[in-house]
C-alpha cells in the first residue's frame, strides 16, 4: 500500500476556447503538491500551447489533439486536415487510455462534467468502478441559467452528475453567483456542492519581470488568449485616437490566439500613438500585473481572481457571444463595486472609452471593500484533498500492484 499523501491526481482541462481551464488547472495543480510533498498531478489538456508555461515539480501535463471554439459556438479541429469526430475519437482514446495506466485516486474535472461532446463519459464510469474518487470543478458562472439549463438537459446532464460524481466543487461563493441558478438540482446533488470561494493568486515563484522593459506605472490592457479580445484593443486604441490628451502608458497583451490580421492592424494603429507597449504573449502575465496600476480587461475567471488578488483598479468590457459568462461576471462584480463595466455597446464609442480611463485611477481599490469576495479558493480545495487522503487508504496503482 501507499503511503497517504503519495497520492495521484488527474485534472481534465478541455480547453476549447482561450487559456482560463488550463491556468485555473495549473493553479490549482501547484497549491496541490505545495501542501502534499509527495503527492502528484498529471493534467489532460487540449491547450495548443500547454507547454508555454512551467509547472512545478511532481506536475505534469499531457496534451490532447486540440479542438476550438468558433464564435458561433460550434467546434473544428485546430489541425484542419483532420476530420472533427477522428480528433474526438482520438482524444477518447488517449485520455482513457491516460486513465487507466495512471490510475488516480482523485480525478478533478474542469468545467464540463462529460467533457467535449461526452467524450469522458466512459473514462468517468471506468475510475468509478474502480473506486477513483471523481469531482466536478465549477468556476462560479457558467453562462445564462437559461443556457446551462438547455444544454445540460439535452445531455442528461445532472442525472449523470448524480451517478458519477462524489462532490462538485464551485470556485466561488454562493453570494456572487451560482453557477446552477435555475436548474431543477437534485437534493442528492445539492449535498455535494462546496463552494470553495475565488482562487488567490499569488506572484510567480521564478519571476521573469526583471527582464520586461515597462514603464514606471502604466494600465494593463489583457484579452486574456485573445481569440476574441481584437474589438476590447481597438476600442482602446480608438479612445486614445479620440482624445490626444489620454496619456497614460499602455502594456497591451493580445494573447496568443489572436488572428493574425487583428493583431497586425494592432499593432500599425499603436505604433502610430505614444505610450503604448504591445506584446504578443506572456506566460507570467501576474509579474506584469502585479506592476500595473490598473487592469482592462474582459472579465474572464482567472482575470477577475487576479485583479482582486493582487488588488488592482479595473475596467472589464466582457463579452456576450458565445457565451455571456463574462457579462455576468462583471456586471455582480460592479454590484459589489469591485470593479468598473462598461456594457459592450457602450464600448464602441470612443468618448465612452475616454471617459472610463479617466475615471479609473479614482476608483477604490478592491481591497477597500472587505468582505465582499472570498479569495479562499485554494485553501479550501487543498483542505478537501486532505481529506479524501486522510479518509482512504490509496492502492498501488494497478500496474505497480502486479
Amino acid at each position: 500500500m501507499l503511503r497517504r499523501d503519495h497520492a495521484r491526481v488527474l485534472m481534465y482541462s478541455h480547453d476549447t476556447f482561450g487559456l482560463g481551464h488550463l491556468r485555473r488547472c495549473r493553479e490549482i495543480a501547484h497549491a496541490l503538491v505545495d501542501r502534499f510533498k509527495r503527492l502528484q498531478v498529471l493534467i489532460v489538456s487540449g491547450s495548443s500551447i500547454a507547454g508555454a508555461y512551467d509547472f512545478r515539480a511532481r506536475v505534469d501535463f499531457i496534451k490532447i489533439p486540440s479542438v476550438i471554439k468558433l464564435c458561433s459556438g460550434e467546434y473544428t479541429s485546430l489541425a484542419q486536415h483532420i476530420d472533427l469526430g477522428e480528433t474526438l475519437a482520438m482524444r477518447r482514446a488517449i485520455i482513457q487510455q491516460t486513465a487507466e495506466l495512471y490510475s488516480p485516486n482523485l480525478f478533478i474535472v474542469d468545467k464540463e462534467p462529460l467533457g467535449l461532446r461526452g467524450e469522458l463519459e466512459q473514462t468517468l464510469v471506468l475510475l468509478k468502478s474502480r473506486g477513483t474518487t471523481l469531482v466536478l470543478g465549477l468556476r462560479e458562472v457558467l453562462d445564462a441559467p437559461e443556457q446551462v439549463r438547455a444544454e445540460w438537459q439535452r445531455n442528461d446532464t445532472l442525472r449523470k452528475i448524480e451517478a458519477l460524481y462524489d462532490s462538485v466543487w464551485v470556485y466561488g461563493c454562493p453570494t456572487f453567483w451560482d453557477p446552477m441558478t435555475g436548474l431543477d438540482v437534485p437534493n442528492s446533488v445539492k449535498s455535494r456542492i462546496t463552494f470553495t470561494g475565488h482562487l488567490r493568486r499569488s506572484f510567480p515563484r521564478f519571476s521573469n519581470v526583471g527582464s520586461l522593459d515597462l514603464p514606471k506605472e502604466f494600465i494593463l490592457v489583457t484579452a486574456g488568449g485573445g481569440g476574441d479580445g481584437g474589438p476590447l484593443m481597438q476600442q482602446v486604441l480608438a479612445a486614445r485616437e479620440f482624445d490626444s490628451s489620454l496619456n497614460f502608458p499602455l502594456v497591451m497583451i493580445l494573447g496568443p490566439f489572436m488572428a493574425a490580421d487583428q493583431r497586425e492592424e494592432i499593432r500599425e494603429r499603436a505604433r502610430r500613438l505614444s505610450n503604448i507597449i504591445v506584446r504578443d504573449f506572456e506566460s507570467q502575465i501576474e509579474s506584469i500585473m502585479m506592476r500595473a496600476s490598473a487592469i482592462v480587461s474582459m472579465g474572464g475567471y482567472n482575470t477577475f481572481c487576479e485583479i482582486l488578488s493582487f488588488d488592482k483598479r479595473a475596467l472589464l468590457v466582457p463579452r456576450c457571444r458565445p457565451r455571456r459568462e463574462q457579462l455576468i461576471r462583471a456586471t455582480r462584480a460592479a454590484e459589489l463595486g469591485l470593479v468598473d463595466v462598461l456594457d459592450p455597446l457602450a464600448a464602441a464609442g470612443p468618448k465612452v472609452v475616454a471617459e472610463a480611463f479617466r475615471r479609473l485611477p479614482e476608483r477604490p481599490l478592491p481591497s477597500s471593500l472587505q468582505g465582499r469576495i472570498n479569495l479562499d479558493g485554494l485553501e479550501t480545495v487543498c483542505g478537501a484533498v486532505g481529506d479524501y487522503i486522510n479518509d482512504v487508504t490509496c492502492p498501488l496503482p494497478a500496474y505497480a500492484a502486479m
